[in-house]
């Protein structure tokens, strides 16, 4: 069983890996965020994303503005292999 951090750590790395393949910076995600009425500064972004702690709502308004890939179990999987150094069942 993974323990609460290592989800953490997929939110993060989720999230993270998305902005960096599209060149998007914290006060953009913002931006973009309260173009469809959800209100965060870039300062309460980056907290929430570094820490991988957010509500699920907010998860999937980010992957929405985005535009983000399709998340798979393999992805998730491939991520917690790598923060674990062995294969995830």
């Amino acid at each position: 069983m993974v323990a609460k951090e290592g989800w953490r750590q997929v939110v993060q790395r989720l999230v993270k890996s998305e902005m960096s393949v599209r060149g998007v910076k914290y006060q953009a995600l913002s931006t973009r965020l309260s173009e469809i009425g959800v209100e965060q500064s870039a300062d309460n972004l980056r907290n929430k994303v570094n820490k991988g702690i957010m509500g699920a709502d907010l998860l999937l308004q980010i992957l929405m503005v985005l535009r983000a890939r399709p998340v798979t179990v393999e992805m998730m999987q491939e991520i917690l292999a790598d923060l674990h150094d062995g294969p995830v069942p």
